[in-house]
């Protein structure tokens, strides 16, 4: 259990939600009262996670939302969050992309070299993941293990300090406990951003051939994983108010998103806890662009062995084993993005990383809403498994959470993006066209591979035995 946990916890980058994640929830959504909707959001995914984890040994190929999708309301509807999943996680990877480039150059600055347009360290680290995830080159356990440790140390250290000093000039901040303040605000802008920052912890299904009591270990490991993120944001982030004073930290976060952890750590920990924050964080994010270019990349690869994509997509190196067709078209779609937001004048983290981010949450939601349906009506429909609460209640408890999370996001979504309503509406839309692509490719084309054949597959189209 303990293994799971930490490869969940390691792929969710946490210096990079500290990092990227806080300073627009704090500044954009409900200010001082922002490390409450961590754990409200914990909840409402920890009641999601109890039919997802109930659910997991009947789905042969338990590794994503769309297989738990596809079981329970069908193949064109599982196909529709297949492409949406895929959408998901290139917003993610965008969003990040984003970042990184900003958090290079303020590196490369710090150390007294040159400091040059985001996007051209961006491209950089776009054709370095291209070269890695064409060649199936693994970065070694023992190094993430290390660069982890250290992400979560540095945290751990501002916080002590912070709290052993008894807080900013106003002392500890009381906000996260006025349930008025929890609601203020952008509330809808809050919970969007802090439900980003779970995503990736249903990977813990994935490992469940490899547990000795998957039965026991993934509901275990979902539920530990879920609570060490939520309590760690949350406990993490109203250090950091704290250090400021309510007041501050709205300002100084609304005005500087990109430097705020920066400023916040050399403030306290003074200019060597900055310089260490600073390479930690570029590791973050480049660990977590890593994975979301191998998670994406695997949906290009499964749907094209579901022949919903062209077939070549599904190919594997000769020689590395690697997916490197479908890896291309990452790297390339990546790059081409990129490009777009370079031309575009964006800033790589108030609008690219914010966009993005938003992009990707609306939908996760709806994955997530979509799953909880899913599970209420296998579980409806099999009876495979009696218990009440596990099959039923908690489901429906999450599914309430769930559409409520996403109603205030979509409220709240033009607010994000600079108030522009077209914008948004024009972004939902994409997300709503790609879901029904996906849905018409179903009906339209017959399944191939593992789907007409029955063979139980990884979420990147392998057989379990080749996995």
């Amino acid at each position: 259990m303990g293994s799971i946990v930490f490869m969940v916890i390691a792929a969710a980058a946490p210096l990079t939600v500290i990092a990227g994640t806080i300073p627009l929830g704090v500044g954009a959504g409900n200010g001082a009262a922002f490390p409450m909707t961590f754990v409200l959001c914990a909840v409402v995914l920890l009641l999601f996670a109890v039919g997802f984890c109930a659910m997991s040994p009947h789905v042969p190929d338990a590794g994503a939302f769309f297989t738990y999708i596809r079981h329970g309301l069908g193949r064109p509807l599982g196909l529709g969050a297949a492409f949406l999943a895929l959408a998901t996680y290139t917003a993610v990877q965008a969003a990040v992309y984003g970042y990184i480039g900003a958090a290079i150059d303020e590196l490369v600055a710090s150390l007294g070299g040159p400091s040059v347009p985001w996007w051209v360290w961006t491209l950089a680290v776009v054709a370095i993941v291209g070269v890695l995830g064409y060649r199936h080159i693994e970065l070694s356990s023992r190094v993430l293990g290390v660069l982890l440790l250290a992400e979560i140390a540095i945290v751990l250290v501002l916080d002590v300090v912070v709290f052993a000093s008894g807080g900013g000039p106003e002392g500890l901040s009381t906000a996260l406990f006025d349930p008025t303040q929890v609601i203020s605000g952008e509330v809808g802008i809050a919970i969007m951003f802090a439900i980003a920052s779970f995503i990736g912890f249903e990977a813990t299904a994935v490992f469940r051939d490899e547990a000795r009591d998957p039965q026991r270990t993934i509901p275990r490991a979902t539920y530990l994983a879920l609570v060490v993120v939520g309590v760690f944001y949350a406990v993490s982030t109203w250090a950091i108010v704290s250090a400021w004073g309510d007041e501050a930290a709205v300002t100084e976060s609304a005005a500087n998103p990109a430097t705020f952890l920066l400023t916040t750590v050399t403030n306290w920990l003074g200019p060597a806890g900055g310089l260490i924050v600073t390479i930690l964080l570029v590791t973050s994010l480049f660990a977590a662009i890593l994975a979301f270019h191998n998670v994406a990349a695997r949906y290009w690869y499964a749907l094209g062995g579901h022949g919903a994509f062209p077939g070549a997509v599904a190919r594997t190196h000769t020689r590395h084993g690697s997916p490197h067709i479908a890896s291309l078209a990452q790297t390339i779609l990546a790059a081409v993005l990129v490009v777009i937001f370079a031309l575009a004048g964006l800033d790589p983290v108030a609008q690219v990383f914010a966009w993005m981010a938003g992009t990707a949450t609306l939908g996760v939601l709806v994955l997530m809403v979509l799953t909880c349906v899913a599970v209420l009506a296998f579980f409806a429909r099999s009876g495979v498994d009696r218990r009440v609460w596990h099959t039923r209640i908690a489901p429906a408890l999450g599914l309430v959470g769930l559409l409520v999370c996403l109603a205030l996001t979509i409220n709240n979504f033009a607010t994000l993006i600079g108030g522009s309503t077209g914008l948004a509406l024009a972004i939902g839309a994409v997300l709503v066209v790609v879901f029904l692509a996906g849905v018409v490719v179903a009906l339209v084309r017959r399944p191939t591979g593992p789907e007409r054949s029955g063979d139980r597959v990884t979420p990147g189209g392998a057989p379990r035995e080749n996995a």
